[in-house]
């Protein structure tokens, strides 16, 4: 494995310490991040949210920014969050 993968799965491992409060699972399992790389010293993170207008968005937010700063080397973190396609239950992993 490079560097590279090994940065990209250290984000995504990042990322389940992200918890929705509401769901008590983390971001990850809920199918909620649909890509997170690494790029030299930027993370980007595209994910959606169960609803519009979830309450968690700023938490949510907060907690991918936070979680991805963990990452060695990770410098800026950019977000985008997304709404197509569309969030369902259906998504959960496991």
């Amino acid at each position: 494995m490079n560097e590279m993968d090994e940065r990209r799965r250290a984000l995504w491992n990042a990322l389940t310490m992200v918890i929705d409060p509401e769901l008590g699972l983390d971001i990850v399992t809920l199918g909620l991040v649909y890509d997170a790389e690494v790029i030299g010293e930027l993370a980007r993170v595209t994910y959606t949210l169960t609803t519009p207008g979830c309450p968690m968005e700023r938490i949510i937010g907060e907690g991918i920014r936070e979680a991805a700063m963990l990452v060695d080397g990770v410098r800026e973190v950019e977000t985008r969050l997304v709404w197509d396609p569309i969030w369902h239950a259906g998504m959960i992993n496991g």
